[in-house]
């Protein structure tokens, strides 16, 4: 691979080449795609790319596009395809004079490929949480853990009124679905059914599991960086490790057991040793 640091700055996007891995750094010029803006930026591991192409763009340009594996990218996985080339991150479009060097670039990059199969697991780190975005019918929030739906009065549907404001645990979810300009639907794991055992077909403006798009709610630049990290977590979930949770103490119970503590050590029926130990486990407790 080139040398580390090395940078292949193109309109709107910079790539940095390292040993392992390559950083795309996004401008943030009022000419720069609002997706890209979100992102920032992002390392996409070399083990994420399943191929590498250059070809002729628009208007004197060439086109650098890297194809990730499948399953490697959570942003990739929730835009299913649904893309326009402009929202594309993985699209780095030069001046036309660079094409030889871009040409270097790429054949480098596909020496490094190994496998181009699909990803049993996401390779690319998802949009961090918390997130939040206003959709037609309600707002739209993750955490991190959960996603919760607040509906609005002036366009939310009777159903999802019914329904109330929703709260979905990452742990209750199989996967997200997102259409631009239409919705972004939470896919429970045990999908609803009909008495004959197919599943139930719920158009998005009456599923309280789904927010709707349209008139500037919901934009690509808000809506899939969201998609994304929720998928991220429910494919996290899927291979987590279940951590203990400890509960923690209350302070002045613990400020009420280490006085006593000192009381009792105070009137020597409780040695230095045994004050110090039990004062330095009830401070863990913190």
């Amino acid at each position: 691979m080139s040398r580390m640091g090395d940078v292949l700055a193109g309109f709107h996007a910079a790539w940095e080449f390292g040993t392992d891995s390559v950083l795309i750094r996004y401008e943030r010029g009022i000419r720069t795609p609002k997706l890209f803006q979100a992102l920032g930026e992002r390392r996409v591991p070399l083990a994420a790319f399943a191929g590498v192409t250059l070809s002729p763009g628009k208007r004197g340009t060439v086109v650098l596009r890297a194809e990730p594996r499948a399953g490697a990218d959570p942003l990739m996985e929730a835009a299913a395809g649904q893309l326009k080339d402009v929202h594309d991150p993985y699209r780095l479009v030069l001046p036309a004079e660079r094409e030889a060097l871009a040409e270097r670039y790429a054949d480098e990059l596909r020496a490094r490929i190994d496998d181009t199969g699909p990803a049993d697991r996401h390779l690319v780190a998802p949009p961090e949480a918390p997130l939040a975005f206003k959709a037609y019918d309600g707002k739209a929030s993750f955490d991190g853990t959960t996603v919760r739906f607040r509906w609005f009065w002036t366009g939310a549907s009777t159903a999802k009124w019914k329904a109330g404001d929703q709260s979905f645990a990452v742990t209750e979810l199989s996967g997200v679905e997102w259409r631009p300009d239409g919705h972004l639907r939470l896919l429970p794991r045990e999908p609803r059914e009909l008495r004959d055992g197919t599943p139930a077909a719920v158009p998005a403006d009456q599923d309280p599991a789904a927010v709707t798009f349209g008139l500037g709610y919901g934009p690509v630049h808000e809506s899939l960086p969201f998609a994304a990290a929720v998928l991220g977590a429910v494919r996290d979930r899927s291979t987590a490790v279940p951590a203990t949770v400890v509960p923690r103490r209350d302070p002045a119970d613990i400020a009420e057991r280490i006085r006593h503590l000192g009381e009792l050590h105070q009137a020597g029926l409780v040695t230095d040793e045994e004050f110090s130990s039990k004062k330095a486990a009830l401070l863990a407790e913190l």
